[in-house]
């Protein structure tokens, strides 16, 4: 993610959540630890359920959104420092949660055998206030305020109900999902 001033990745295989890059290219800083996940035996599962999505927030803190596995993010202040994780639940996702598996089955690449670790978020974003929206593979959207807490359930309606692929936000009000490049006031 462009932060303005730098790029930031999630890097799980450094041994770190996220890395903080210059334009230039070069590391500025690495931030998060990878969580406990009980694969920690199987490296490949292990750095899958730990990729996500840094998001940069208003403040200069990030949002780390992990990808796979139990549903969860955790907040980061402007000097790196954990300010809080939260566990993301709901009747919505419970279904997803349900089906996650503790044994991943593999498929070959090349002459590699990896393993097969569907996502359970779609994508995530923070708005202009420093709230985080998190969009699943069902369809629904979930918004925590910035201190965690879950403050919205929504689900898009447009020409039938979206499962975002990506949140944008115009204006202070407004949000921008796509696929189908919809606007929604919120």
């Amino acid at each position: 993610v462009y932060t303005g001033r730098s790029v930031v990745m999630s890097e799980p295989d450094t041994g770190w959540l996220l890395t903080e890059y210059s334009l230039l290219g070069a590391p500025v800083r690495s931030m998060g630890l990878p969580r406990r996940t009980g694969q920690e035996a199987d490296r490949e599962v292990h750095l899958a359920l730990n990729a996500g999505l840094a998001l940069p927030e208003p403040d200069g803190g990030f949002y780390f959104v992990f990808l796979a596995g139990a549903p969860a993010f955790r907040k980061y202040s402007a000097k790196g420092e954990l300010l809080f994780e939260r566990v993301i639940q709901g009747r919505e996702i419970d279904p997803v949660v349900a089906a996650i598996p503790e044994r991943w089955p593999r498929r070959r690449v090349g002459d590699r055998e990896l393993p097969l670790v569907p996502p359970v978020v779609r994508t995530a974003a923070v708005d202009p206030q420093g709230r985080l929206w998190v969009s699943f593979v069902v369809p629904y959207t979930y918004v925590f305020d910035p201190d965690g807490e879950k403050v919205r359930t929504l689900q898009f309606r447009a020409a039938g109900v979206v499962a975002p692929s990506s949140l944008s936000f115009s204006g202070r009000n407004r949000v921008l999902v796509t696929p189908g490049c919809y606007e929604f006031a919120f």
